[in-house]
């Protein structure tokens, strides 16, 4: 028995009980390492944490299906083995076929259709296409429904129809965009559906049932129980093929092999009680004087090897031989005795009963397994009770004979032994392999795995690479774009000095205002007027500044402004020295000449007669 973690044992229990997946029978070495796999793909420390991340995320379910169910199949996967099965058992059996009769199969374990489509092309060439339309049906099962869907869509990409010769392929693969669908008229006549092996009922009547590594991922209990089922299922002659890793070396009594090495087996009739057989005529003796018959009778019966007596029909001792003395101690002296006294009628066994039932049912009793200790050494008896009628039927006596069996069973023993010695190598052997071909599938399922990463990774890089040309691209044309931003900056950089010194050459303060009344500009008259520099008054209100300009008057000039109207008033103001000065203010629209365009602010110009007079 594998030692078992109850973290594990609940995680299965819980997706038997949530979701009808039963993997307590799978082998638990392979399965605790496809779940700790996926364990360490979420980044999950132990099985209950596992346990809390499928209730929180449902569709991890899916994702660790797929892990468990590695799903590894293919077109003619092993060649050889198909062509013998064509050749050697498909032959056959349509053969012993009537013509119209249907030919039933099942695909079991058929994962994403492949085997049970290389099935379809094998009978369909063998029988021919329309025969196989009116008389085949392949029932192909698996326990995954996401494999199921992609085999009922039968749709293929070039790489997986590599294995199908060219003449198969032409002939029932019809393109479909940058793949390949299986020909329409023979897909009909497979038909798909969820089978669980280990707890849904077998498809019967089945001539042919295809089984290719699949039973190897159970342990040897299900594996037997599963193998019960496809006896079951297959008609008498029906035939069974298996995966390379799997030979059913001690399941001899259900199955046949045809052929050992392409793991192909008969199914083994079920054992039918042989049928009565009446007694052979004896021949009798020839005619003539025969002399002394009676004595030679006598001595030939008392010289048998076995230890034997006959007793009357009322159960008096007739006739004893030399071995029944020597072995039970029973001579002629004992002749005429009722038997029932002798020790020898309820020792080593109980012949009493034995003896009347002989006798009430007029047939040979047997008594076996007997064991007689003689002085410490066991001996093994065989009894056989006889009954001795007359030509009319009528009860004469009983004949028991003693057959010392005890060699016969130490060899018997020693053979069961020897038997359960080799079955148990079969089963480590077949255990071993299944184990070894388990491992194989979970490397090519990861080869595949890095293939397919690989790929994305070799269309990533391509990717990569048109983009590195498309920023290469781009990189020029913003650098063609930087050279014209340059230019324009340098005759942004000369018209701002140009705006700069005009600005400064004016004897008037200026200030320049957008439509929110923030100022953007303010020359060096204004500085020297009011005493506020540039970058204290840059992006502020102006009417929120701290100078001596009373406002109150100004709003309504500068509303006028900035809706396309010039104005212009002197207003008594007191300058950055605190003397009372006369400023004559003027306000000018700035924007579009049209006055039905917005306008983007206004110019303030203000010009105080102190600095006139100066």
């Amino acid at each position: 028995m594998e030692p078992t973690d109850p973290g594990f044992e609940s995680l299965l229990t819980y997706l038997k009980e949530v979701r009808g997946f039963d993997f307590t029978g799978y082998k638990r070495s392979s399965l605790v390492r496809r779940v700790d796999r996926r364990l360490s793909q979420v980044d999950v420390a132990g099985y209950p944490d596992y346990l809390d991340h499928l209730q929180v995320h449902p569709d991890e379910f899916t994702a660790l299906f797929n892990t468990i169910l590695i799903n590894v199949t293919g077109f003619f996967r092993d060649l050889d083995a198909w062509d013998y099965l064509r050749a050697e058992v498909l032959g056959p059996l349509l053969a012993a076929k009537p013509p119209e009769a249907v030919i039933r199969i099942w695909c079991a374990g058929c994962a994403s259709g492949e085997e049970a489509y290389t099935l379809a092309m094998v009978l369909a060439e063998t029988m021919g296409p329309e025969a196989f339309r009116d008389r085949v049906k392949i029932y192909a099962t698996d326990v995954d429904e996401e494999q199921l869907n992609d085999a009922r869509q039968a749709v293929y990409t070039a790489r997986d129809i590599e294995a199908v010769p060219a003449e198969l392929r032409k002939r029932y693969f019809e393109p479909a965009g940058d793949r390949f669908m299986f020909r329409k008229d023979i897909r009909r006549c497979v038909i798909f559906g969820r089978n669980d092996l280990v707890q849904d009922a077998p498809i019967s009547r089945i001539d042919l049932l295809t089984c290719r590594n699949t039973l190897m991922y159970f342990n040897a209990e299900t594996q037997a129980k599963i193998l019960r089922r496809f006896h079951f299922a297959l008609n008498d002659g029906g035939a069974l093929f298996l995966g390379k890793a799997e030979m059913l070396l001690s399941h001899g009594r259900l199955f046949t092999p045809v052929d050992l090495k392409r793991r192909v087996f008969r199914r083994t009739p079920r054992a039918t009680p042989p049928a009565g057989s009446d007694p052979a005529d004896y021949p009798r003796l020839p005619p003539g004087p025969m002399t002394h018959l009676d004595q030679l009778r006598g001595e030939a019966f008392a010289a048998n090897p076995l230890a034997q007596m006959v007793l009357t029909a009322d159960g008096l001792i007739a006739i004893t031989n030399r071995q029944l003395e020597k072995v039970f101690g029973v001579s002629t002296r004992d002749v005429g005795r009722p038997f029932r006294d002798l020790d020898l009628s309820y020792r080593p066994v109980e012949l009493r009963r034995s003896i009347e039932q002989a006798q009430v049912e007029r047939r040979t009793v047997r008594v076996t397994g007997v064991e007689w200790n003689r002085g410490g050494d066991i001996t093994h008896l065989e009894v056989q009770l006889s009954p001795l009628t007359d030509a009319d039927g009528s009860l004469l006596g009983v004949h028991v004979v003693f057959q010392d069996v005890t060699v016969a069973r130490h060899l018997q023993d020693d053979l069961e032994h020897a038997n359960q010695q080799l079955e148990t190598a079969y089963e480590e052997l077949q255990s071993t392999n299944e184990e070894l071909e388990t491992t194989n599938e979970e490397l090519q399922s990861t080869v595949e795995e890095l293939e397919t990463t690989n790929e994305e990774l070799q269309s990533t890089n391509e990717e990569l690479e048109t983009m590195n040309e498309e920023l290469q691209s781009t990189n020029d044309e913003l650098q063609t774009i930087n050279d014209q931003l340059r230019f324009s900056t340098d005759q942004l950089d000369e018209t701002n000095a140009f705006l700069d010194a005009v600005l400064t050459s004016l004897r008037a303060g200026v200030a320049v205002v957008d439509q929110d009344l923030r100022i953007r500009t303010w020359n060096r008259q204004a500085v020297e007027l009011w005493g506020l520099r540039p970058n204290e008054v840059i992006g502020q209100h102006f009417l929120n500044l701290d100078i001596g300009l009373p406002f109150e008057r100004l709003r309504p000039m500068l509303r006028g402004a900035l809706a396309g109207e010039p104005g212009e008033a002197q207003i008594e103001a007191v300058n950055r020295r605190g003397r009372a000065v006369l400023v004559r203010v003027s306000c000018v629209p700035l924007g579009p000449a049209n006055a039905s365009e917005g306008k983007d602010g206004a110019i303030i110009a203000m010009e105080s007669t102190e600095a006139r007079s100066v």
